[in-house]
């Protein structure tokens, strides 16, 4: 589910992109935690879209992408 949230707080969120990433990269996604939720992003549309999706999910997927 794709979703662009609003509201307060959401603009002091801390975005991380991973440090395998490099500036130069064009396929890079940043994510931002909130409490029980992980948002993921497009770095280089920042303004765009973000999937919410559930911090057990999340972790769920770092796992597997670690053993793929």
């Amino acid at each position: 589910m794709s979703i662009k949230p609003s509201g307060e707080g959401l603009s002091a969120l801390t975005w991380v992109k991973s440090s395998y990433s490099t500036n130069d990269g064009p396929d890079c996604v940043e994510v931002a935690h909130t409490p029980g939720t992980v948002l993921v992003r497009d770095s280089k549309r920042p303004e765009g879209a973000r999937l919410a999706v559930a911090p057990g999910v999340w972790a769920g997927f770092v796992a597997h992408a670690v053993t793929a």
